[in-house]
């Protein structure tokens, strides 16, 4: 009995797929279980199983395909063993008779010659920008053979093909370029800061903090707390906490828009920025307001392991209401952050530099940051905006109020 293996259901807001890679080979035997092939979303990667044992008779897509929910993957027939091919077998010699009716019977005709059904023809791999440029443009995309992996054709395809070259011949010939498809993730990370600067009336103010306290803090109680809690005390648990301290103070920015009405939203599901080969994920520290700072740092780096080993799941990517991005552990100094969206506030911290600052009349080197929050103008003022950051800064400067646990 063949079973079919479709595209499951991969969670809320995620309808396409990309094939990465088939892990089973067509005629290979498989386990109930097993998995069959690799998929990439924007937001995850995830495998596909057999549900039964027995036998992969066919890939009905090709690696780079672009997949939607329900398409057909491939199909499985049951058994423990591979289908060995049938061997074609010469026609049986004819059994002698001594009766003259048999002598005199004629040859059976010779049978037609067999003739192959044609494969399934399927089309062409694309990304869904680039089908919808295709449509758009009025171009056949199977009349096209794609320059990247597996033929999968891409942007640059398409001019060339309206103007009945080659996308080679588009380039000088003398000139090397190496060209790289878009992974989906970093398809639908580019849509989506697209996406925000046209939707979101984006605005962004700065500030800094002096990190003395805080580095003194870790200093002190660093292998104490590790000790103790068996995770390292890092700053992003200052971070989260100051943050979720002014979130309460100024609610419109954990807010969401949602057509004419704002959705206050009265829990702390703070999203963290990590970044991976394949692009920036966002993993959510969920009810952050009711861990401790141990809580915050072992959910940090559980997060932070499965996004660097692509393990994370939809849930781990869901449901955040703000977000903290760290562009200093790459030495960024000064930036403006973009929305995560639906979110209406994104705070992003810098590297810390020793700087000279005025302190009670005095200068002196201190170990500063520059502090950037972009938010939605559309439901958040600029007053609104600036005290929120001074309230962060507050409580970074005067660490103690954060009610660290050691």
């Amino acid at each position: 009995m063949a079973v079919e293996i479709k595209v499951p259901e991969m969670g809320e807001s995620v309808a396409e797929a990309t094939v990465v890679r088939w892990l089973k080979a067509a005629g290979e035997a498989v386990a109930a279980g097993e998995p069959l092939v690799e998929l990439e979303t924007d937001k995850v990667n995830l495998e596909v199983p057999s549900p039964v044992a027995g036998v992969l008779e066919a890939q009905r897509q090709g690696e780079g395909a672009t997949v939607a929910v329900g398409d057909l993957l491939a199909t499985v027939t049951e058994g423990t063993s591979a289908p060995q091919p049938a061997s074609p077998l010469p026609p049986p010699e004819p059994a002698a008779s001594s009766t003259p009716a048999a002598a005199a019977r004629p040859p059976a005709p010779p049978a037609p010659p067999s003739v192959p059904l044609p494969a399934p023809t399927l089309p062409p791999p694309a990304a869904p920008t680039v089908r919808q440029q295709a449509r758009a443009e009025g171009i056949d995309l199977s009349r096209l053979t794609g320059s990247g992996p597996g033929g999968r054709i891409q942007r640059q395809d398409l001019p060339a093909a309206q103007s009945g070259g080659t996308a080679a011949e588009a380039l000088e010939a003398d000139e090397p370029v190496e060209r790289q498809p878009m992974s989906r993730r970093r398809l639908t990370i580019a849509r989506r800061l697209v996406e925000a600067q046209h939707t979101a009336a984006m605005l962004t103010t700065f500030n800094e903090v002096d990190m003395s306290r805080v580095m003194a803090i870790r200093s002190q109680y660093k292998d104490a707390f590790k000790e103790r809690h068996g995770v390292a005390l890092g700053f992003m648990s200052f971070f989260t906490r100051a943050t979720v301290e002014a979130l309460k103070a100024f609610p419109r920015l954990n807010a969401e828009i949602a057509g004419e009405e704002i959705w206050l939203k009265r829990y702390y599901h703070i999203g963290v920025a990590v970044s991976t080969d394949e692009g920036l994920v966002v993993p959510v520290i969920r009810h952050a307001d009711r861990l401790s700072f141990a809580e915050i740092e072992r959910e940090i780096q559980r997060l932070a392991k499965r996004a660097r080993e692509r393990q994370l799941t939809i849930a781990d990517l869901r449901g955040g209401t703000f977000t903290i991005t760290n562009g200093g552990v790459f030495g960024s100094l000064f930036s403006t952050p973009i929305l995560n969206q639906p979110e209406v506030g994104i705070l992003g911290m810098h590297t810390i530099q020793e700087r000279p600052v005025a302190v009670g009349g005095q200068v002196e080197v201190r170990p500063m940051m520059y502090l950037a929050v972009t938010y939605d103008h559309r439901i958040v003022d600029g007053a609104e905006a600036v005290q929120f950051l001074v309230h962060i800064k507050h409580q970074l400067e005067s660490p103690e109020r954060l009610l660290l646990e050691i």
